[in-house]
């Protein structure tokens, strides 16, 4: 399994590919249309992140020492985005998610991209994986 910064360079090496944003836009929603979908029973008030101006579920377990991540959005972008921070976050330890920067968004030039309140979804989805990673780091 490739590392969390493994991943995160993969992405910005994938993203410097296009050379202006409506090709980095369809990237983002082809990366969505590839997340593992997460199962309708895991689809509940509980598992939606609080701040994000769509709906976005997010689901984690503990597998062996890995956490992994199911997701969902009822929008296409955003399906996108939690695409991407399954991508680096799915199949990683507890402790390297907590500990993992997210530079590669900005990097990428996501962020600057994004409406105030996506930005702010964004943080949002990053800090529930992070505590989800907590939780389950702290059960060992």
């Amino acid at each position: 399994m490739a590392s969390i910064k493994d991943i995160q360079q993969d992405i910005i090496d994938e993203f410097d590919m296009f050379d202006e944003w409506m090709g980095k836009y369809e990237h983002i929603i082809d990366l969505g249309k590839s997340l593992p979908l997460i199962e309708e029973a895991n689809k509940t008030e509980d598992n939606l992140i609080k701040g994000c101006q769509s709906r976005v579920w997010l689901h984690a377990n503990k597998q062996e020492d890995k956490v992994v991540y199911t997701a969902d959005s009822d929008a296409i972008m955003t399906k996108g985005i939690i695409a991407l921070l399954v991508r680096t976050f799915s199949g990683q330890k507890a402790q390297d998610i907590v500990e993992a920067d997210t530079n590669f968004i900005n990097q990428i030039g996501l962020k600057e991209q994004l409406s105030p309140t996506r930005a702010n979804g964004l943080v949002s989805m990053v800090k529930q994986m992070k505590l989800y990673a907590l939780a389950f780091q702290s059960q060992n």
